[in-house]
């Protein structure tokens, strides 16, 4: 079924919009003071973990367990998970790369989803809650003053991506299965539909992720950032 929402419509462009507003309003609440620094990360990552279980639940439910598909092997469900590790615990590792996947990753989900329902359906609703919830809790621990890439995250960030996708490739290969859209593209509107036929889209959008990884990386490029800001507590050991 596809879906009723037309890309950048009047309720596509408030999405678009609410997430960095309502994170700079969380990391300015943050700023305020270490209990709001320690809640509201904490808040954030609990939320979004309670989202994406009950998807899970949700899918299972109605679609039942067939493997190898449904499984959380997009880059979007790892960047997710990781965002959820990030904001409990602050890990350096953790936040350098959500930030690069998140925000490119994520964010590019808002800005073209794939869509496959009408609007206001579940499905749908979860989509934006997950990736809207992502991009937010990125965006307030940064904004925040809680983390900032460090020095040479860029580098390991796009070793990391492509080693993964290189397994997720393998997997797709064994299974036929569609992870990461490296076996064909999505149904709807992508950027990756400028990007020409398989395989050359790979190209395109391996070019894209450098080009946005490159453009958030370019803020703290001069910076030596060993560790990062940790303005209201520490990670958990």
């Amino acid at each position: 079924m596809k879906s009723d929402l037309k890309l950048f419509s009047p309720t596509h462009v408030v999405i678009l919009v609410l997430v960095p507003l309502i994170a700079a309003a969380l990391a300015r609440w943050c700023r305020g003071g270490q209990h709001a620094a320690r809640v509201i990360p904490y808040s954030l990552a609990t939320l979004l973990a309670a989202i994406e279980l009950a998807w899970y639940v949700y899918v299972v439910r109605v679609q039942g367990f067939h493997f190898p598909d449904g499984l959380p092997l997009e880059l979007c469900d790892v960047t997710l998970w990781l965002t959820v590790y990030a904001a409990y615990s602050l890990r350096p590792w953790a936040f350098e790369i959500v930030y690069f996947t998140g925000l490119a990753g994520s964010g590019m989900a808002l800005i073209t989803p794939d869509l496959w329902a009408p609007f206001w359906t579940y499905p749908i609703l979860s989509f934006f809650f997950a990736h809207g919830l992502t991009v937010t809790t990125i965006l307030t621990l940064l904004w925040g003053k809680l983390a900032a890439p460090n020095r040479g995250s860029l580098w390991r960030v796009v070793i990391a991506v492509n080693a993964y996708a290189a397994v997720i490739g393998v997997f797709d290969a064994i299974f036929k299965t569609n992870y990461m859209y490296l076996r064909q593209k999505p149904q709807g509107a992508s950027i990756l539909n400028y990007f020409g036929p398989w395989p050359v889209y790979l190209i395109g959008g391996e070019l894209l992720a450098l080009a946005l990884f490159w453009l958030l990386w370019l803020p703290y490029r001069r910076a030596d950032r060993g560790q990062p800001r940790l303005s209201a507590f520490p990670p958990h050991r």
